[in-house]
């Protein structure tokens, strides 16, 4: 006797079969028992078991529930003014060495008590999960010192995941204080003999990012991040060749980061260095619409090599206030070309890979019952539409959330 079964419904399990990279099950059935997917199939395969609560779906798509792999959800204020600054002319670099950018939300985020943080973090989750999200990754990096960052952390592990799972990541090195300008080698020493530890031995994270690139870190001061990351047994991410080519993609492959984030600049050999090391390329055209880039990320690369695609809303302040996943998705066609099939596999089991959550991102039995119910007629429809509102049921852990 199963929790619930779920039928009349077409599935895009994720898990590719003859040839359909999908693998849709039409006219098709889901059992659930204590949170998770027990039995998969067409729905006649199913008609002997028996469940508390059988669910007719109508003949809706259902699909794994969505999984934002890249978000920077804890800050406070806004910077719409930098908006107004773009369409000026701006650029993004000019911003920033004008004292905007990074360092006006520091210190918005600075001045916000936790209880205003975590208010505004918390509406901004909501709209996600309302989204058809089931995951979301949270970064810290609007602190830039020690006692900031783990604060920042301590908010995220305090919102309301309810029905939303929680992946939080420290942003160790996103930009550089203003006063430590003279001190840069200091800074980083900081982050990696005091903040790391603190982070692991609180178990407040389970990766490290950071920001390589011209206006941010070097190479170097990166790898000696990554190094302390791995001797406390955290995995590293990096947000790599956005604005320029500093060779960040190599660097997070040399180090089997579980991602490399942005991409514009990526070059064949960062391509292949990722394909080895199975690190995900997370693109995020919501940044790159907001800033109103013009290179676009090799996608074409990425296929020839097969290096998995992940698609993220990079929800942030300045550079991609972002809130609906169907949008990030159809960004992702309309805008770098992916296929409708090849975003939903970004936002789904590459986005749970890049996460390192094999228990999610596909439906499968073993898997977590976290799922979408659409009222769709195929999957290129959730690209299709712009701006297409959440899902008509969102389950999560084998429940209606």
């Amino acid at each position: 006797m199963w929790d619930r079964l779920l039928v009349d419904c077409q599935i895009a399990t994720m898990q590719p079969s003859g040839g359909d990279p999908l693998g849709i099950v039409s006219n098709g059935a889901i059992g659930i028992q204590d949170g998770k997917i027990v039995r998969v199939g067409k729905r006649t395969e199913l008609a002997g078991f028996k469940a508390r609560e059988v669910v007719p779906l109508g003949g809706a798509l259902v699909t794994p529930g969505l999984v934002d792999c890249h978000t920077h959800l804890i800050f406070g204020g806004n910077r719409a003014d930098e908006h107004a600054m773009r369409r000026a002319g701006k650029s993004y670099e000019e911003i920033a060495r004008a004292g905007g950018g990074i360092a006006s939300t520091v210190a918005r985020t600075k001045a916000a008590s936790d209880d205003k943080l975590r208010v505004s973090a918390q509406s901004r989750l909501d709209a996600l999960a309302f989204g058809g999200c089931t995951t979301v990754e949270i970064k810290s990096g609007y602190a830039l010192d020690v006692e900031g960052e783990l604060r920042l952390l301590r908010v995220a592990s305090s919102l309301s995941g309810g029905s939303v799972r929680i992946v939080p990541t420290l942003l160790a090195l996103h930009a550089l204080p203003a006063d430590q300008a003279d001190k840069r080698a200091h800074y980083v020493s900081t982050i990696v003999e005091k903040l790391i530890p603190a982070v692991a031995k609180e178990k407040l994270a389970t990766s490290v990012d950071g920001f390589c690139e011209s206006i941010a870190f070097t190479p170097d001061e990166v790898e000696r991040v990554f190094k302390a990351a791995g001797a406390h047994g955290l995995r590293v991410r990096l947000h790599a060749e956005q604005l320029s080519n500093q060779k960040g993609a190599a660097l997070a492959a040399k180090y089997r980061a579980l991602s490399a984030d942005h991409l514009e600049h990526l070059d064949e050999a960062g391509a292949k260095a990722m394909a080895a090391a199975g690190t995900v390329a997370v693109l995020l055209p919501g940044a790159f619409y907001a800033l109103q880039e013009e290179r676009k990320p090799p996608v074409a690369l990425l296929r020839k090599h097969k290096v998995p695609i992940a698609v993220a809303t990079d929800c942030n302040p300045g550079t991609s206030p972002m809130l609906s996943p169907t949008l990030v998705m159809n960004m992702a066609c309309t805008i770098f070309g992916l296929t409708p099939e090849e975003a939903l596999t970004g936002m789904t089991v590459n986005a749970a890979r890049a996460l390192e959550l094999g228990q999610i991102g596909s439906i499968a039995p073993g898997k977590a019952a976290d799922l979408c119910v659409w009222p769709v007629e195929s999957v290129a429809e959730l690209a299709y539409w712009i701006g297409l509102p959440g899902p008509a049921r969102r389950i999560y852990g084998g429940q209606e959330a």
